[in-house]
């Protein structure tokens, strides 16, 4: 395959998401230039659609504020009771790190 911006050889790479989904992307050995085809990107799409949404309420707890974590997720990651957890500011929210 081809650049489409210099016309140099492009090599195949292995890429992954944030969320762990693994795609396929070529990366331009002269530029530099990265192109994911169509199909990886429906098929990166299709996990995120099948990614098990949650949503949690904000109450307030004496001083502070409180958010209750789905059962799912308290399995998923072992969570327990009075266990500390560490949070994480991001650019697009919060990261929850047990």
């Amino acid at each position: 395959m081809n650049c489409t911006k210099c016309v140099g050889k492009m090599a195949e790479k292995k890429g992954t998401t944030p969320e762990g989904f693994e795609y396929v992307y070529f990366k331009c050995k002269k530029c530099g230039e990265e192109i994911v085809d169509m199909k990886q990107l429906h098929s990166v799409a299709k996990k995120y659609r099948e990614m098990k949404k949650y949503t949690a309420k904000i109450s307030k707890w004496g001083e502070s504020l409180a958010m209750r974590i789905p059962k799912d997720l308290v399995e998923q990651y072992d969570l327990k009771q009075n266990e500390d957890v560490t949070l994480l500011p991001e650019k697009k929210g919060i990261k929850i790190v047990a």
